[in-house]
């Protein structure tokens, strides 16, 4: 059966996902208000330019590890107890994280902090299958543009906000973003509706919470295994950017955690334009394929100009060209979300989070590294901008592997089950 069953769409079902929306506005605020201003902590403990971009990249590691492991063990809790009881849990475990990262007195305690922050960050793909829950499959492309949307917004009041306050005291935005964090559990617990009916959940088993296993039944669903790799390699490509933006503006053009916030504000608010008003215009004029390759393309360019840039407001003129580039990922989600049946979509958006956190593993492991290289070199040096072509390499290797999946892929083909990987026997 393609379509969700009728008692998941009705009116009542409709009404939950404005709440939803809020749910993650409010975790993205969070988020936003610390981007600008985390490595200036980190730099409070670590002075040299190379040894803050080390310490900045271990932990982000170990971020994206936790999120690797526990995503898609939040997402088969949320297929057996329901999406509500996770995401409270999860919402919660963010609040805690923010309060300790704003008590942090080193940098082991902060990289100790990045374990909790990691694993309950996860909790955005329990978000992305309760509106799988609540939307049919021909309009879930539009849906997942608005969780993106919502993200925007986020972005666009997070890291402005997080940027003033952080000109006057460098921990009040982690203090702000906990209190968020904790009016979103009490406005989830009085106010979220459960989305997953009963007769509809999974019995909840080890293998389906193992994040590889959970990764090789993704890889092997019809028609989506190739998609994987161009989210993977598209994602790895965004990530060496996030784990960096901060660190390269301010190495390169002397920018401050207020700067930071500006360009972050930019972001935000094409992200929200896109995803939130003109990505369901386009889907209909040119469909989920189209999109991804253009967006694909539009992203190659936008990498490349990143780093060859010499004035900080090209920057801006390079996020306003990329506008087709913050269209392509709810695509990809969407035609992913197809080819899943109704009982797999936690297990699968949680599977996706797992891709999105082994690359937030391996981008700054790239990243980092390369940062740290020409942290020393001259600001007008064209070398300097070497982690964003690297993501220009990765960006474009997606967009091949793209425009070979669609030629192979036949245009419609029924969803099918996340199949559940033996355990292994070690």
């Amino acid at each position: 059966m393609n379509g969700v069953p009728a008692p998941a769409i009705g009116a009542s079902r409709k009404a939950a996902v404005p709440f939803i929306l809020v749910c993650v506005l409010l975790d993205v605020l969070g988020f936003g208000l610390v981007i600008p201003v985390l490595p200036a902590l980190v730099g409070e403990f670590a002075l040299a330019r190379d040894a803050q971009a080390y310490w900045y990249g271990v932990m982000s590691v170990v971020y994206g590890v936790m999120q690797f492991a526990c995503a898609p063990l939040l997402g088969a809790l949320s297929d057996r107890y329901g999406r509500r009881p996770v995401m409270l849990f999860a919402i919660t475990g963010l609040g805690l994280d923010f309060l300790l990262m704003a008590l942090a007195p080193s940098l082991w305690w902060l990289l100790a902090v990045r374990v909790i922050g990691g694993a309950t960050a996860a909790n955005f793909s329990v978000a992305s299958a309760y509106i799988a829950d609540v939307t049919p499959p021909e309009t879930r492309g539009k849906a997942m543009g608005m969780i993106g949307a919502a993200f925007g917004i986020g972005f666009i009041i997070g890291p402005v906000i997080g940027g003033l306050l952080g000109a006057h005291d460098i921990r009040l935005p982690f203090y702000v973003a906990a209190a968020l964090s904790l009016t979103n559990v009490v406005y989830g617990f009085f106010v979220l509706p459960e989305s997953l009916p009963a007769d509809r959940r999974a019995p909840f088993t080890l293998a389906r919470a193992n994040p590889f296993s959970a990764l090789r039944g993704l890889v092997q669903l019809r028609g989506v295994g190739g998609l994987v790799w161009v989210y993977a390699l598209t994602v790895l490509a965004q990530f060496i950017l996030h784990s960096t933006w901060v660190l390269y503006t301010t190495f390169r053009f002397g920018w401050t955690p207020r700067d930071n916030g500006l360009s972050l504000f930019a972001v935000g608010a094409v992200t929200a334009l896109v995803q939130g008003a003109l990505l369901g215009m386009l889907l209909k004029r040119f469909g989920e394929h189209w999109i991804v390759v253009a967006g694909l393309a539009s992203g190659v360019l936008a990498f490349l100009f990143y780093g060859l840039v010499t004035q900080s407001w090209m920057m801006y003129a390079v996020i306003v060209a990329n506008i087709l580039g913050f269209a392509a990922g709810p695509a990809l989600q969407g035609l992913i979300s197809k080819n899943v049946d109704e009982r797999s979509q936690g297990i699968t958006m949680g599977s996706l989070n797992s891709v999105s956190s082994i690359m937030l593993v391996i981008a700054p492991l790239i990243g980092a590294p390369l940062l740290a290289a020409v942290s020393h070199l001259p600001t007008d040096d064209w070398r300097v901008g070497a982690p964003f072509f690297a993501s220009t390499l990765l960006q474009a290797a997606s967009l091949a592997v793209a425009i070979i999946h669609f030629r192979k892929r036949p245009t419609d083909q029924p969803p099918s089950p996340l199949r559940e990987a033996s355990p292994s026997p070690t």
